[in-house]
């Protein structure tokens, strides 16, 4: 399916895009190209195949959130640049 000059226009303005003369003769064709292969994906046979949001199986891939010893707070500031008593120093983010 060939699209016209209008139509890859049109599709542009509706994504708000300029183009182009160059633009619209090479996007031209790579639309046409994509619009060939959802007509050759037309022929496909596909009675009795059920439909999926999903291609291939989803799982989880995290670990289990296990309890475990944690540093101390001495342990944690002590290779911070700056610190101010208990907490870290940092440069202010907003004035």
């Amino acid at each position: 399916m060939k699209l016209s000059r209008e139509e890859v226009l049109h599709i542009a303005a509706l994504a708000k895009l300029g183009m182009t003369e160059d633009d619209i003769h090479h996007f031209g064709g790579q639309l046409s190209n994509i619009l060939e292969n959802f007509e050759v994906l037309k022929g496909v046979d596909t009675e009795g195949i059920q439909p999926t949001a999903q291609a291939n199986s989803v799982c989880n891939v995290m670990r289990d959130d296990v309890i475990a010893p944690s540093l101390s707070q001495e342990e944690v500031l002590a290779n911070a640049p700056k610190r101010d008593g208990e907490f870290f120093r940092i440069r202010p983010v907003m004035e």
